[in-house]
């Protein structure tokens, strides 16, 4: 992979992330605000391009308001296995990504713990799967490689057998870029608790190439 030019990579500890949550909310209204945005999973990933236009719906825009995605990074913050990364610029924020270990019963599923399926339950039992959170890119660092680079740095100290992250039915862009990254989707969320629609998206931490 190439290097990516003038932009610092960092690793941040539970109290560090918590320390720089406002500039964190900060960079997730900037991603957001774009259409074609990066994806994001949420813990909200990779996370993504979201429609904030007049014309979303009302668990769209209260999902992605800037008090209910610091509520979510405070929770998610506190969750086993929690790593997360930034990307910097100069001294300027923009990029980050994280993620945790969820368990069945956790708010993994916003609260539609009957509709997990039972395979990727299991894994979560026993600390078999990672969830990527949210991976977010400020539109001045878009198409630089950076949530690649990223999600790649975040993932390889990742000790499961299965990534997972959550992705909108209707954010293509995102789902592109999942795909081109080896994620594939297994299976969907219908909208419930204050929150769309979303599909769950998995691949391996370290997907296997062909040479």
């Amino acid at each position: 992979m190439a290097a990516v030019a003038e932009v610092f990579f960092r690793r941040l500890s539970r109290w560090q992330a918590d320390q720089q949550r406002e500039s964190i909310a900060d960079l997730y209204e900037k991603t957001y605000r774009e259409t074609g945005a990066p994806p994001r999973p949420p813990s909200t990933g990779a996370r993504i391009s979201y429609d904030k236009s007049p014309r979303a719906t009302a668990p769209t825009q209260a999902f992605h308001d800037r008090t209910a995605f610091l509520d979510r990074f405070s929770a998610d913050v506190q969750r086993p296995g929690f790593d997360m990364l930034i990307a910097s610029s100069a001294t300027v924020l923009v990029g980050c990504i994280y993620g945790y270990l969820p368990d069945r019963q956790g708010s993994w599923w916003y609260g539609r713990h009957d509709i997990a399926p039972a395979t990727l339950g299991q894994l979560a039992d026993s600390g078999r799967i990672f969830n990527v959170a949210e991976l977010m890119v400020a539109p001045s660092h878009r198409r630089r490689g950076v949530a690649e680079e990223l999600q790649d740095r975040l993932l390889v100290r990742v000790d499961a057998e299965l990534v997972t992250t959550l992705i909108e039915p209707t954010n293509t862009v995102a789902k592109a870029a999942y795909e081109s990254w080896h994620w594939h989707p297994t299976d969907t969320l219908p909208a419930a608790n204050g929150r769309p629609a979303l599909e769950v998206w998995t691949r391996p931490p370290r997907p296997h190439t062909q040479h």
